[in-house]
């Protein structure tokens, strides 16, 4: 009897515990529905594979390894879970005695799938501003910052900016700018190398969607800077192309095609090709992210190669030194993106440097980092508030934004 007992109770124990585990992994599955469905139909969709429980609990441990690693990360600071995959850390530093004050995103779209990274602009066009609470909402997004320089009367982005593979304004000074990936990031600075090809010969192209820097430059606008070109500078002259066809010219503006763009410039350029029958628009960057689904512009570099790189003075950035409120992006070498602002000119928050700035990056974990627009600027929204605190209620109206959103499945 007791050899019965003996050899049947390890039996018993082991069906006890197997029994208790499957009741915990459905209970957690339970908890999971939402997620591993949005999950599932992702996978689905990309692979037709259904995904497994192996593939289900890799995922698990992957979310368990990355909240580990924020909470050592960011010891010591207030650590809000937004999302799978998606924290927001608050944070006080002291610089001389002084204090900053430091809202801080950090997002792995390895352990979240679901979630997508976009810059997004104020209105339909580029000549527009709105506050970041209104671009979060239209965008449906979780988290927010601002984007970079704009121009302020206008709100017309002052660099880079693609989204969804669609350039919508080119690189002033070629200066840094990040671009996004299905899953992963790069940091470069970006050159743009644009034609307008013809049956006779072609002319350079020196920017898309940009204020005039030289009276030389032969410069592309499209229907995204808005209805009418601006005016021709002096010994200027502008053509109006739709469906590849030249359908007008004129010293002063014209109307934009939805179909075309209008590119002004000096005349005697524009005259070697005005009797030329087809037109193409050739856009390329440099470096030629080939399969970049967005990029945006800022700079200077914060950090490059996982080193302090600050390159102001290159970039035409030395204007933009001192202590302010800041705005920086970047990546881990893990490709976590980290979104960081910090509060300044106020006696409870008195900003950072530049160089303070980078070595904040560089201590989170940055591989590359870079700065985006700042002062006034600088805002972070998160779960549908404004959760630093700009000069202005709300922060001023912006140019653009970058966002964090979930994927929409039609």
């Amino acid at each position: 009897m007791d050899t019965t007992l003996t050899l049947q109770r390890p039996t018993l124990e082991k069906t006890a515990t197997s029994a208790a585990a499957i009741s915990i992994l459905m209970a957690y599955m339970l908890t999971q529905i939402p997620t591993i469905l949005a999950n599932e139909r992702e996978i689905c969709l990309n692979t037709g594979i259904t995904p497994t429980i192996q593939y289900l609990a890799e995922q698990r441990e992957k979310e368990i390894e990355f909240e580990k690693g924020i909470n050592q990360k960011y010891s010591g600071a207030k650590i809000t879970n937004v999302e799978k995959g998606l924290n927001h850390i608050q944070m006080v530093r002291y610089y001389n005695g002084r204090p900053v004050r430091i809202n801080l995103i950090e997002l792995s779209t390895d352990v979240n799938s679901n979630l997508q990274v976009t810059p997004a602009i104020a209105s339909k066009t580029l000549s527009s501003r709105t506050k970041i609470a209104e671009i979060a909402q239209r965008e449906h997004a979780i988290a927010a910052i601002n984007g970079g320089y704009f121009k302020p009367q206008t709100g017309v982005p002052l660099g880079t900016l693609m989204i969804n593979k669609k350039i919508y304004t080119g690189p002033i000074y070629d200066r840094v700018a990040l671009g996004i990936f299905d899953k992963s990031y790069g940091m470069a600075r970006v050159q743009l190398k644009a034609t307008l090809n013809t049956n006779i010969g072609g002319i350079k192209i020196d920017n898309i969607n940009q204020p005039r820097m030289l009276s030389t430059n032969a410069i592309a606008y499209t229907s995204d800077w808005g209805k009418i070109s601006p005016p021709c500078p002096q010994y200027g002259k502008a053509i109006a192309v739709s469906n590849g066809k030249l359908i007008a010219q004129s010293y002063g503006q014209l109307a934009i095609p939805e179909d075309g763009f209008v590119i002004v410039a000096p005349e005697k350029v524009l005259n070697t090709i005005n009797k030329a029958k087809d037109f193409e628009l050739d856009i390329k960057m440099n470096p030629n992210w080939e399969s970049v689904n967005h990029i945006i512009g800022g700079g200077p570099y914060l950090v490059k190669n996982g080193e302090i790189y600050v390159d102001m003075t290159a970039e035409k950035l030395s204007a933009i030194g001192g202590r302010n409120p800041r705005t920086a992006i970047g990546y881990t070498r893990d490709n976590h993106l980290i979104m960081l602002t910090a509060d300044g000119r106020e006696g409870a928050s008195i900003g950072l440097t530049l160089m303070e700035l980078a070595g904040l990056m560089k201590e989170f974990g940055c591989v590359n980092a870079m700065n985006l627009d700042g002062g006034g600027s600088t805002v972070m929204y998160v779960g549908g508030s404004v959760v630093n605190k700009p000069a202005v209620q709300g922060g001023i109206p912006l140019s653009h934004t970058l966002t964090i959103s979930q994927k929409q499945y039609s």
